[in-house]
């Protein structure tokens, strides 16, 4: 299908959400999802009627330059306005085209972010508690909300694993690239020989999980108490309000030690194990669609080395994209991020523009 059919196809589904909607038979419940489709849609008619609109502009100003009978102060009038026009057009159909791609119906969700120490030892579980503090000024930019649900720390203050949720606007659209192997070069503070090393932290960014996306039986699940521990095994709790939940079905193990309290403890637990769940499913439907796949910046997989933190050179590099930026400090305080985060975003949707024009063709 041409993307051309595409715009009359939304025209013409608009059109029809209206009528259904005048109609008045509808009960409460199916006025809803109508009203938010058509609210959803309504931004692409508008653009089409502005494309369609300087499209006839052009035609009109044509046939007025083919006719030699026309006036030639209005003749260069209509020159000028012709190729202003040319300019115009293919930037409103690319904005087009970008409102016509498929939406990842996650995008507009909160997440569950995942940071755990990889290869490196203690220097992976310090580079862990960066990324974690990146996150945490990038959400705050954002005016995003992040807040811890377990956290595991050793008695130098690095991290072996940490999962928090983060809550706001469209936070999975952007987050989910940074689901991967993250590599740091560095000299540790361990290392007195001043040699570089290199060690490495993995993230996973999971689309948080609706009650009506996952149902879990209660028959399914073990549930754990146990003590909250601080760093280096001590004890900060004296009662056990910790809890580890294991799904037997599918062997997830989840657990949270945040809180004081028991029932806090297990209803954020709870938001984690829906969450890796509802990952589960997304990526086995996903798998069943492999050729929509061709269209995405990397794969998200978490074994998979994304970007590297070179502290002597003061670089970050995203390998997805071979983008290389010397703000290494910018970064990290979550301000450049954003220059990383927007390549892949465009990288992205030119493969899946130039995916969509193959299947057109």
């Amino acid at each position: 299908m041409s993307w051309r059919d595409r715009l009359q196809r939304v025209t013409a589904r608009a059109q029809e959400l209206s009528d259904r909607m005048a109609a008045g038979n509808l009960d409460a419940q199916e006025f809803t999802a109508l009203s938010k489709e058509y609210a959803d849609i309504s931004p692409i008619v508008e653009k089409i009627e502005v494309f369609q609109s300087a499209e006839q502009e052009r035609a009109d100003l044509e046939e007025l330059l083919a006719d030699k009978s026309t006036d030639p102060e209005m003749r260069e009038m209509a020159r000028e306005e012709v190729n202003d026009l040319k300019e115009r057009l293919p930037e409103i159909e690319h904005q087009l085209q970008l409102m016509l791609l498929p939406k990842d119906e996650a995008d507009a969700r909160n997440v569950i972010i995942e940071i755990r120490a990889g290869t490196g030892g203690d220097e992976a579980a310090l580079f862990a508690g960066d990324l974690y503090r990146m996150y945490q000024k990038y959400a705050a930019l954002n005016g995003w909300r992040m807040e811890a649900i377990d956290i595991s720390e050793n008695d130098i203050g690095g991290y072996s694993q940490i999962v928090a949720s983060i809550s706001g606007g469209d936070v999975y659209a952007r987050m989910k690239y940074e689901s991967g192997v993250h590599r740091v070069q560095r000299v540790p503070v361990t290392e007195s020989g001043g040699r570089i090393h290199t060690s490495a932290a993995t993230v996973a960014v999971l689309p948080e999980a609706e009650e009506v996306d996952i149902q879990i039986d209660e028959k399914d699940l073990r549930v754990d108490t146990y003590r909250s521990q601080g760093a280096g095994g001590q004890h900060v709790n004296t009662t056990d309000s910790a809890v580890r939940i294991t799904h037997m079905p599918s062997g997830i193990v989840v657990q949270c030690q945040d809180e004081k309290s028991q029932h806090k403890n297990r209803a954020k637990a709870m938001k984690v194990l829906m969450a890796r769940l509802y990952e589960h499913e997304r990526e086995r439907q996903e798998s069943e669609r492999a050729a929509d796949r061709k269209g995405q910046v990397g794969s998200g997989d978490r074994s998979e080395r994304i970007r590297t933190y070179n502290f002597p050179q003061g670089r970050v590099t995203d390998h997805r994209i071979n983008l290389t930026l010397y703000k290494l400090d910018k970064v990290l305080e979550g301000e450049a991020l954003d220059e990383v985060l927007d390549v892949l975003i465009l990288e992205e949707q030119s493969a899946r523009l130039a995916a969509l024009s193959e299947d057109a063709a």
